[in-house]
């Protein structure tokens, strides 16, 4: 199953002015993480491109997997409750109470199996749980 996604229209309008390469490591990230699991709804939130588990009553912050973002000129794969996911790599940055991320700063930043595992572990993930 397919989750919803995001018209070109829509991705243009949170990447397209994002400096550098930041766009396209953005559509590298975008792939991988709908290949990882294609059944994941797509939308835009928080200013950055928002991975969901489709069908939750939590909405976008609840139901949140990950999102695609940059700051800085530096593209963040970001896990609302990233503080929650077991990270062996340690991949994780960030001192926020829940949320963590990852900063890729070119294509060698993207760890596929690394991400994948953290992927997953968000979509497992039960808020509050």
């Amino acid at each position: 199953m397919q989750g919803e996604r995001l018209e070109w229209s829509e991705i243009e309008e949170v990447v397209g002015q994002w400096p550098g390469e930041a766009a396209d490591l953005a559509m590298e990230l975008r792939e991988f993480v709908l290949s990882v699991s294609p059944a994941l709804a797509e939308t835009v939130a928080f200013h950055a491109l928002c991975y969901c588990k489709p069908d939750q009553p939590y909405g976008v912050i609840g139901g949140n997997v990950c999102m695609i973002g940059q700051r800085d000129g530096c593209v963040r794969l970001g896990f609302i409750h990233g503080a929650s996911l077991p990270d062996p790599a340690g991949l994780l940055e960030g001192t926020a109470k829940a949320a963590r991320h990852i900063p890729i700063r070119s294509s060698k930043d993207i760890r596929r199996g690394a991400f994948r595992k953290l992927i997953r572990a968000a979509i497992a993930h039960q808020p509050g749980a």
